[in-house]
């Protein structure tokens, strides 16, 4: 695989040749396959192939669940590349399925270990918009009491402010999610509207009800700009500037 450095945008396949344009906006070219579909499909020597192959689509179909799952919440996190790259981390985390055979193992299984969840901890949703490059400040986890405690934040001093920014929006979410049946419960905390300024607070977000489902748990953290005018506040760039992590998996 190539990119194309050219004035030409070419898309579509010539002379053997795919050119193709990805998720971030670069124009890539590949060669052609020579090999038919029948052929990976039947013959002994591509047995290798069909067993990646059946994985991937396990994992492609369990990314688009757990993406459906948190729909609301991505809602306003704008990065083009996050449906990829959780497709990528859930490919590690079904490396730890160490009990199926090959091209049967499942993520379900992999998230159900240590190191499968360690391998989806700290997923950012937004790449360029990474929780650790946003948020400056400490913050605190129970997941007894299911509450996110900030301490001392001062929105101006403990953040990463995007010019135009002039509020910030400080939630959280958790979730109960079986990777095995596709479903998943979640439910959110309080949200803390901010304006952006030198005024320091203690910040507890916590949860009225917590979900039931079946399934592992997981606990995100939320920070949303804002641009206040005449009164109102609108999402800063339709939430380019917006950071979600899963912050832990129990």
């Amino acid at each position: 695989m190539a990119k194309l450095k050219s004035l030409l945008k070419i898309e579509g396949t010539l002379d053997g040749m795919t050119f193709y344009k990805n998720q971030e906006g670069e124009y890539l070219v590949k060669t052609k396959s020579g090999v038919s579909k029948s052929r990976i499909q039947n013959d002994p020597a591509f047995i290798r192939t069909r067993e990646n192959g059946q994985e991937f689509g396990h994992i492609a179909k369990s990314g688009k669940v757990f993406r459906r799952a948190i729909a609301t919440l991505i809602a306003d996190v704008q990065d083009r590349s996050k449906t990829y790259r959780l497709t990528s981390q859930l490919n590690e985390v079904k490396r730890f399925d160490t009990t199926s055979g090959r091209g049967e193992r499942k993520v379900s299984i992999g998230i159900g270990s240590p190191e499968g969840k360690e391998a989806l901890k700290f997923f950012d949703f937004n790449k360029k918009a990474t929780l650790d490059a946003v948020l400056k400040s400490r913050y605190e986890l129970d997941t007894v009491a299911n509450e996110i405690t900030l301490n001392g934040f001062t929105p101006r001093l403990n953040l990463g402010v995007p010019q135009g920014a002039t509020h910030v929006e400080l939630s959280a979410a958790m979730m109960n999610f079986h990777f095995s049946s596709g479903e998943g419960e979640v439910a959110m905390s309080n949200v803390e509207n901010l304006e952006i300024d030198n005024t320091t607070a203690n910040i507890a977000l916590n949860f009225s009800s917590t979900p039931t489902a079946a399934g592992e748990t997981y606990y995100f953290l939320k920070v949303a700009y804002f641009q206040e005018f005449n009164g109102q506040q609108y999402p800063l760039l339709n939430g380019a500037f917006n950071a979600l992590q899963i912050i832990e998996i129990v």
